[in-house]
């Protein structure tokens, strides 16, 4: 093995972007976001902060799938992440390597420290975070200035929020006023992590109801009269298969249908959020019904993102 790769270099670039964000941040009242994202190409990273702990991902591509590289050099890679960090604490640090598979991102474990959920702030709301256990972390960071706008939006809407994951969308939803709101996510554990994300910020209230349920199955069903939104957010996996839904799921091949699905919940004068993270993903407005559409992602992308934007979001609005 001939290569070495360049940890100063690495430590320096860490410590160098921590500084810039994390003055970003103190101004945004957030203390999460993204470190490092790819900014070496000897070093395909992601690195995000969490408050006093780091997340890093490694994208297993280049020298880096070659057994030996990970094996001689992965714990010097660790190390110099948390030298930079988390003040060489690696109990601090979470690690994972993320890999292409069928159907969107897969991942191998390799945290240094069996992790417990804790707690963040984004926007002066908190959240419930868990680095090591789930293959995500609870929070999207990418989505921090959409969840902004969802926000100040909210004022006096009836919100809906599909797909849900941990609710992150709905309590920025209800701490901008949201007159009521429904979250729905197939997910049990997903359910309960938003009621706590709810309760952590004392918005845990009878007109704010979370459902575990197929939000397929639940789109493909008649709304009732009173079953309309001012605003909603549609972010639905880029793929999925759960042995609790009757079908498979492709975000490009479904996305015109659940979207169409969707409208029909949506107000008049209501607003429609349509986000996903596929890589290529082609919107299909042919396929939708009358609608207007406008491409937002400039807008929903935030700063410490621009280097490689991971997600695309649309407004949609009825015609």
């Amino acid at each position: 093995m001939t290569w070495t790769p360049d940890l100063v270099a690495l430590g320096n670039r860490l410590r160098k972007n921590d500084r810039h964000w994390s003055r970003w941040a103190r101004r945004e009242d957030t203390e999460c976001y993204r470190v490092y994202d790819r900014d070496l190409p000897e070093f395909p990273l992601q690195v995000d902060r969490y408050g006093d702990r780091a997340h890093v991902q490694l994208l297993h591509k280049g020298r880096w799938t070659e057994p030996d590289v990970l094996e001689h050099y992965g714990p010097a890679l660790l190390e110099t992440v948390a030298n930079a960090l988390t003040d060489g604490d690696t109990t601090r640090l979470a690690a994972k390597i993320r890999e292409r598979g069928r159907g969107g991102e897969q991942y191998a474990d390799s945290g240094l420290a069996e992790g417990a959920p804790f707690m963040v702030h984004e926007h002066g709301l908190r959240f419930e975070v868990d680095l090591e256990r789930y293959l995500d972390t609870g929070l999207f960071l990418d989505h921090r200035s959409t969840r902004a706008m969802v926000r100040t939006q909210a004022s006096n809407k009836r919100f809906l929020n599909l797909f849900a994951y941990t609710g992150s969308f709905t309590v920025h939803a209800i701490a901008g006023g949201a007159r009521s709101s429904l979250t729905l996510d197939l997910s049990n554990t997903y359910s309960e992590w938003t009621r706590r994300n709810l309760a952590l910020n004392r918005l845990d209230q009878p007109e704010h109801q979370v459902v575990a349920i197929d939000v397929l199955r639940w789109l493909e069903g008649a709304p009732r009269r009173d079953e309309r939104f001012d605003l909603i957010v549609l972010d639905p996996p880029s793929f999925s298969n759960s042995k609790r839904m009757d079908t498979s799921f492709d975000v490009q091949r479904d996305h015109a249908w659940v979207i169409n699905r969707t409208l029909l919940r949506l107000a008049p004068d209501g607003l429609l959020l349509f986000s996903t993270n596929r890589q290529g993903f082609e919107l299909h407005v042919g396929e939708l019904s009358t609608a207007r559409v406008l491409e937002i992602t400039r807008k929903t992308t935030p700063p410490d993102f621009q280097r490689h934007p991971p997600h695309r979001c649309w407004e949609i609005r009825h015609a």
